[in-house]
């Protein structure tokens, strides 16, 4: 097994601390390359049964992002009728997508029809393969983390519909519409800490049997 220094694990550490949601992004565009750069590093990850279901559609064109837009715009207007009070006041502060600012949109699907794996692994648990391509997001954000860039996951969508619209093959589920560019700013505290929505666990919560 190869060691890794101390120093290597401490970085390490420090880039987990460093990969945070961004929804603030700069609008300069980002080099392909660096694009194909992180897109590449979704084969590293490990997968159920070597699957490897991740599929990816690259949200280019201007009706594409209109269509995602929307569907975000929709989709958080109704999730704030779902908070009272304080609550809803602070929900309809926070910032929730980068979608308007971020130069690259990248959605993530699970292929839950793949063939590939020959089911190993999923047939008790099928959410495994989503899980596997959840495994393969955490990668690419870290690694485009070190070139940084930042990754926003936006998640107040209707997966659904997001599906008709980007006309996703049949049997393909959306796991992550993730928006990818340059920070304006990067910050060690959750923004939602920042602004008041939730506090981190002090400790993690841990059982045993």
């Amino acid at each position: 097994m190869h060691a890794f220094s101390a120093d290597f694990r401490a970085g390490l550490t420090d880039l987990m601390r460093w990969r945070r949601d961004v929804r603030q992004f700069r609008t300069d565009p980002v080099e392909e390359a660096l694009v194909q750069e992180c897109l590449s590093t979704l084969s590293l990850a490990p997968s159920v049964g070597l699957s490897e279901p991740w599929r990816i559609i690259r949200v280019r064109s201007a009706a594409a992002r209109e269509a995602a837009l929307e569907n975000f715009q929709i989709a958080n207007a109704q999730a704030l009728k779902g908070y009272e009070g304080q609550k809803a006041e602070l929900y309809a502060g926070l910032k929730l997508s980068g979608m308007q600012e971020a130069p690259e949109h990248i959605a993530v699907f699970c292929d839950d029809s793949t063939a590939k794996g020959a089911g190993l692994g999923a047939g008790t648990m099928p959410e495994m393969r989503r899980y596997s391509v959840v495994g393969a997001v955490t990668l690419m954000w870290l690694h485009a983390r070190t070139l940084g860039l930042g990754i926003g996951w936006v998640s107040v969508l209707d997966p659904n519909r997001l599906c008709r619209d980007l006309d996703a093959p049949e049997g393909w589920s959306l796991v992550a519409y993730l928006c990818l560019g340059w920070p304006r700013d990067v910050s060690l505290t959750p923004e939602l800490e920042t602004k008041g929505w939730e506090a981190r666990a002090a400790a993690l919560h841990i059982e045993e049997r």
